[in-house]
């Protein structure tokens, strides 16, 4: 044989062997649970999880752990059809229809059970499970993506069609007014402006609230705020970067919900200038949690929890998002306010949004209606992308004026 040829099929055959000892050695660490995933990067910044700190080289497990006692809201299928629409499964235009889930679902959980509260696979907590009751896919539970697409539909959604973060707050609040266990208020700021006594007339209550809090005026409902912003045009605009990293690092914080072109995510956390989000489109199975018996039921109950979180640039988001904040009482919520004046406002040449006590008399209030808020959307999508459709696909997200 040619010396040449031998010397080639030597060289081809070393590396050979060296992929298949590369794979094999992948393989066995794979195996031996020595091979870390890339949800929490290996840095010495700062991750902020839900207005919670941590230290991506110390904390990593209580990091994951606090990851997967977020209640996560995917895709399902085979579930009762939505009203006459024939549709058994959300796959496809319900992404932004769970993440709303995911939202109020952590208000709850907050409410309900404290930010310190910790799923693990043989959790039977009787709040806890009462709780991701009512998000089972089954029209009767109060925020099931059946009670979500209907009352989207009855403002002028039809079932099946996307929703962007500003609808799904706006469902999400008018259903909210039947949760009497909860009391939870969910106040949508609108006009990139939080007024706070618009919010303080809102969250007031009588003592005969269950779950009112005493406050100076009397007594204090729950607060769930949701500010729908539009941050740039096609992508966000770098200014308003700071601004929406330091909303996550607030005791309030909620997340966000929006996503990224084509995906609608929601977003738990940030380090560096990546954000952490949970991600809604896996399609699985319906089922009924009941106690927690069976073997069935335990595994069901896993799948509503997210095993490990993914990253996403800052700068890939799409510019329409909602930024929320949970305020168990008033003091909670006059601390918010301070902050947002002090980290959001102040500082911020653009500021994300405007905070002031009271809307000025030059404004005109806009009904409080879902129906109109997408009005204004549509009417800012057409001015800026005259050929685009809001409703064509859930591919497409809603442009917030």
């Amino acid at each position: 044989m040619d010396l040449k040829k031998l010397l080639k099929r030597r060289t081809y055959r070393g590396i050979y062997r060296l992929n298949m000892d590369m794979m094999f050695e992948a393989y066995l660490t794979h195996e031996s649970g020595h091979l870390e995933p890339e949800d929490i990067p290996h840095t010495n910044n700062p991750v902020w999880i839900l207005g919670r700190k941590y230290s991506a080289v110390h904390d990593l497990e209580q990091i994951r752990r606090d990851i997967r006692s977020r209640l996560w809201f995917s895709y399902r299928k085979g579930f009762v059809p939505i009203g006459d629409t024939g549709l058994t499964s959300d796959k496809g235009w319900g992404c932004m229809l769970r993440c709303g889930q995911m939202l109020i679902a952590q208000a709850l959980l907050f409410l309900h059970l404290g930010r310190d509260w910790v799923w693990s696979p043989g959790t039977r907590d009787r709040t806890y499970l009462k709780i991701l009751r009512m998000f089972e896919d089954r029209r009767t539970a109060p925020y099931s993506i059946h009670q979500i697409a209907l009352t989207g539909a009855s403002e002028g959604k039809e079932v099946g069609e996307w929703f962007g973060p500003n609808t799904v707050a706006q469902v999400l609040r008018k259903l909210s007014a039947y949760d009497e266990w909860s009391s939870l208020v969910i106040h949508v700021a609108l006009d990139n402006t939080l007024v706070i006594n618009e919010i303080r007339e809102s969250c007031s209550g009588s003592s005969s609230d269950s779950r009112g809090a005493r406050s100076r005026g009397g007594y204090w409902k729950p607060l769930l705020l949701v500010i729908p912003l539009r941050l740039g045009i096609s992508e966000i605009n770098p200014v308003y970067v700071q601004g929406l990293k330091t909303c996550f690092t607030f005791k309030q914080s909620l997340g966000v919900i929006g996503g990224k072109p084509n995906h609608a995510l929601y977003f738990v956390g940030c380090v560096g200038n990546d954000v952490i989000f949970l991600d809604p489109h896996t399609t699985q199975q319906i089922g009924s949690i009941n106690n927690k018996d069976e073997d069935s039921e335990k595994k069901l109950d896993c799948s509503y929890h997210c095993q490990q979180a993914s990253r996403l640039h800052i700068l890939n988001m799409d510019p329409s998002v909602a930024v929320s904040f949970f305020c168990r009482n008033e003091t909670e919520f006059d601390q918010l306010c301070q902050q947002i004046r002090d980290h959001l406002v102040v500082p911020e040449k653009q500021p994300l949004f405007e905070i002031c006590d009271n809307r000025q008399e030059k404004w005109t209030p806009q009904e409080d209606t879902a129906q109109e808020a997408l009005g204004a959307a549509a009417s800012t999508c057409k001015l800026v992308y005259p050929d685009r459709q809001l409703d064509d696909s859930d591919e497409d997200f809603e442009l917030l004026g």
